[in-house]
C-alpha cells in the first residue's frame, strides 16, 4: 500500500515568525550573515563560506558571467548556468575569475577604419562614452586609441569620418603596464586627472580599463566574496549527462564549486555524477547536489559525498513540474524535514552537510523563514532575473519595463539534461513556462533593501547570526485569513504620486 502523509505540505505563505526580545545589541549593524555552503567536520570551519545567504539559479536566464561578478561583488554566489556548450561555460567562469574590481574588460571596442556612426551606434547600444580603438576591434587587441565624447561634436564631423581622425592616439595617453595594482592605478588616474586608465601588457595589448568613478564602488562593496588570490568566487552547473567532459574544463577555468542542476536529485544518475568527481579529484572539487524533498533524499546524497544539499521540487515562480507530473512538496515543509534530517546526520557522523531552500520565495520575509526553518542559504531565479545584470531582455510592455525570464524546463532553454530519466535527448513535455518578470534596476540597489529587512527580521527574533536564528526562532502557523488581516484591508488605498 502506498505511504500517505498525515500532514498537508506547507508553504512559507503559510507561517509567520513571532518576536524573541529585541536586546540592546540586536542592532542592523552587528547582525552578521555569513553561512557555510561546503560540508565540515564538528569543530572546523567550513572551506567555503558565503557573506550573504544568497545564491543566483542555475538557469539561462538569471546566471551568467555578469551576475555571477555582480552578484560574487555583494557578498553572494552564482551558479552560472549549464545548458550550453561546455567551452560557453567554461569561457563565462573564466571571465570571473579573472575579473579584478576595478579592472574593467572593455567592452567598447572599435577599430581605427570604424566611422563616426559606429561610434555612435555603440554607444547607443552600451550606454559607455569611452570606447578603446585597437588593431582588430578586439577587448584584447593593440590599443591605438581612445575615443571619449570629448573627441569628436555631431554637429561638425560628418558621420562617415573614420574614427582615426579624432581618435586620441596611443601616443598621447597615459597608461598603466601590466601588473599595476588599483591602489596604484588610481594614484595615476588622480595625478593625471584622468577619467580612465588604460592598462596594456607588454606588446600594447590592451588588457584593462580603470575608471575614475569605480574608485568609490570598490569601497562600497565591503562583502566581496574573494579567494586566496582575491579572486572573485563563482560556482557553475553540471548535469549528471556529460560531466566527464563538463567538469574538467570548469575547474581548469577556476570554478570554485559545482552543483549538479536537477528536478529530482534522488537518483542513481547522482550518485555516479558525485562520486565520479570526489574519486577523479580526491575531494578537493566541492560539487552540491539536488534537488530533493524529503529525509530520504538528503541522506541519500549526503551518504554519496555531496557537499551541499539542495531542497525544493516545484515552487519555482516558472516551474510546472506539479501541474505536469504531481510530483513535489510545499517548500516550508520540505526545507523542515530536509533540515531535521541533516542535524541527525550531523549528530551521528559529525559532518555538517549545509543545505539550499531552492524556490517559493515571494516576498523577502520568506527567505528569513527559510533560514529560520534550517536552510543555510537560498537560491533564487525571480528575484534575480528582474535586475540589469540578468541575461534575459529588457523588453517594454504594456507602458511597463519588464525583463524576460524562462525556465530551464521549457522549449526555449532546451535543458533536456535536467530532466532525463535516460529516456533520450530531447524534452518530451515542458515542466518550465516563458515569461516576463518587472524590471527592478541595479542588482546591489535591490539587494541592499532585501538585506536590510532580513536584518531587521532576525533583530526582532533577537538573533545577529543565521545560526542564532534557527536556534531561537519561534514560527507560528497561520490561517487563510489572518494572511488577510497581515496586509491592507478595509481602507481605500491612495493611489501613488510618482510626479512629485
Amino acid at each position: 500500500m502506498a505511504f500517505f502523509y498525515s500532514e498537508p505540505s506547507r508553504t512559507f505563505n503559510e507561517y509567520l515568525l513571532i518576536p524573541n526580545l529585541t536586546r540592546k545589541d540586536c542592532i542592523s549593524e552587528n547582525v552578521v550573515l555569513k553561512t557555510p555552503i561546503v560540508r565540515f567536520k564538528e569543530g572546523e570551519k567550513s572551506p567555503l563560506e558565503i557573506n550573504l545567504p544568497f545564491a543566483s539559479a542555475i538557469m539561462q536566464s538569471v546566471s551568467d558571467h555578469n551576475m555571477a561578478i555582480a552578484l560574487a561583488r555583494c557578498g553572494g554566489i552564482s551558479f552560472i548556468y549549464a545548458s550550453q556548450p561546455v567551452e560557453k561555460q567554461a569561457e563565462m567562469v573564466s571571465k570571473v575569475k579573472k575579473y579584478k574590481a576595478g579592472f574593467v574588460i572593455s567592452d567598447s571596442n572599435l577599430t581605427p577604419e570604424n566611422t563616426l556612426e559606429d561610434v555612435v551606434s555603440l554607444k547607443e547600444k552600451t550606454g559607455h562614452s569611452t570606447i578603446a580603438v585597437t588593431e582588430n576591434g578586439l577587448p584584447t587587441g593593440r590599443l591605438l586609441g581612445i575615443v571619449t565624447s570629448r573627441d569628436y561634436r555631431l554637429s561638425r564631423y560628418p558621420l562617415s569620418m573614420k574614427v582615426k581622425e579624432f581618435m586620441t592616439p596611443f601616443s598621447s595617453l597615459i597608461y598603466g603596464k601590466e601588473g599595476v595594482t588599483l591602489k596604484e592605478a588610481n594614484d595615476m588616474i588622480w595625478a593625471h586627472k584622468l577619467n580612465c586608465l588604460p592598462i596594456i601588457d607588454n606588446n600594447q595589448n590592451l588588457l584593462y580599463l580603470v575608471f575614475r568613478k569605480d574608485y568609490d564602488s570598490h569601497k562600497e562593496n565591503p562583502n566581496e566574496l574573494l579567494d586566496r588570490n582575491k579572486r572573485l568566487i563563482t560556482g557553475a552547473g553540471i548535469n549528471t549527462r556529460d560531466y566527464r567532459e563538463r567538469v574538467p574544463a570548469l575547474v581548469d577555468a577556476g570554478v570554485d564549486i559545482l552543483c549538479i542542476d536537477s528536478s529530482d536529485g534522488y537518483s542513481e544518475w547522482q550518485n555516479d555524477t558525485i562520486r565520479y568527481i570526489k574519486e577523479e579529484y580526491n575531494g578537493a572539487v566541492k560539487v552540491g547536489a539536488g534537488n530533493v524533498v524529503d529525509r530520504e533524499g538528503f541522506l541519500y546524497l549526503a551518504e554519496a559525498g555531496a557537499d551541499f544539499v539542495k531542497v525544493g521540487i516545484g515552487g519555482g515562480s516558472i516551474c510546472i513540474t506539479r501541474e505536469q507530473k504531481g510530483i513535489g512538496r510545499g517548500q516550508a515543509t520540505a526545507v523542515i524535514e530536509v533540515a531535521q534530517a541533516r542535524d541527525e546526520y550531523f549528530k551521528k557522523t559529525g559532518i555538517y552537510v549545509p543545505i539550499c531552500s531552492d524556490g517559493g520565495i515571494v516576498h523577502d520575509y520568506h527567505i528569513v523563514l527559510a533560514l529560520a526553518m534550517g536552510a543555510d542559504f537560498v537560491m533564487l531565479g525571480r528575484y534575480f532575473a528582474r535586475f540589469d545584470e540578468s541575461p534575459g531582455r529588457k523588453l517594454k510592455v504594456g507602458g511597463n519595463f519588464v525583463k524576460e525570464y524562462w525556465g530551464e524546463g521549457s522549449n526555449r532553454a532546451r535543458n533536456w539534461q535536467r530532466y532525463d530519466l535516460g529516456s533520450g535527448q530531447k524534452l518530451e513535455f515542458e515542466e518550465g513556462v516563458d515569461s516576463y518578470v518587472p524590471y527592478a534596476g541595479k542588482l546591489k540597489d535591490n539587494l541592499d533593501i532585501t538585506v536590510s529587512k532580513i536584518k531587521s527580521t532576525m533583530c526582532n527574533c533577537g538573533a545577529l547570526t543565521i545560526k542564532e536564528l534557527q536556534k531561537n526562532a519561534r514560527i507560528s502557523l497561520v490561517s487563510a485569513t489572518s494572511i488577510i488581516e497581515g496586509g491592507a484591508h478595509d481602507v481605500i488605498l491612495k493611489e501613488s504620486d510618482f510626479s512629485s
